[in-house]
């Protein structure tokens, strides 16, 4: 472990690098038909993409803090477009968290400290 830094495994800062564009794309789509129908009833099928996608980023985050607050979507609930949009909101700063804490310059380049 370098001191004063954080360490990670390989396995979780290689899905981190995998599943963020992801997650930003697929919360930038949801906030933004936020904007023009929030109460609008998400599919089921979005559901079990976005469930997907956060089950695997759990698995990232399932040692950190954070994984208290971030829940998966319930497709009997049937949520809105808005509840999607708050759920991957937390998802995100969750995972810039992680990359902030794990990641970062050792001196010659940025990369993960694992």
């Amino acid at each position: 472990m370098r001191a004063g830094k954080a360490t990670t495994t390989s396995d979780k800062a290689a899905t981190h690098d995998t599943t963020m564009p992801l997650l930003d794309s697929m919360y930038s789509e949801f906030k933004e038909l936020s904007k023009k129908k929030p109460d609008a009833a998400v599919s089921k099928s979005k559901i079990n993409i976005a469930n997907r996608l956060l089950a695997r980023v759990r698995t990232i985050l399932n040692d950190e803090e954070s994984i208290d607050f971030l829940d998966l979507l319930d497709e009997d609930d049937v949520p809105q477009v808005s509840d999607v949009t708050l759920i991957l909101s937390q998802y995100v700063a969750a995972m810039k968290e992680f990359h902030k804490k794990y990641h970062g310059w050792d001196g010659s380049e940025h990369r993960w400290f694992t």
